[in-house]
């Protein structure tokens, strides 16, 4: 089923804080890959709000990251 534009919103949103968490710690999106387990490329996509994640990704960057919920999901 497709996103509606709200729902796109909010993925675009996280992605945006996903990258500004990301670029605070001086991690390379390279480096957030190895340590989320996964694909440099997936890392783009989520950055960008390209595409909608499982909760246990979530859960995975947060702990990549070191921040707490808020940061990512504002």
């Amino acid at each position: 089923m497709p996103l509606n534009a709200k729902q796109t919103s909010q993925l675009r949103a996280f992605g945006g804080n996903v990258r500004r968490v990301r670029m605070a710690r001086k991690i390379t999106q390279e480096k957030l890959a190895e340590l989320v387990d996964l694909n440099i490329r997936t890392i783009q996509k989520i950055e960008a709000g390209h595409v909608n994640i499982l909760l246990t990704t979530v859960l995975r960057l947060r702990k990549a990251l070191g921040c707490g919920w808020d940061d990512l999901l504002g």
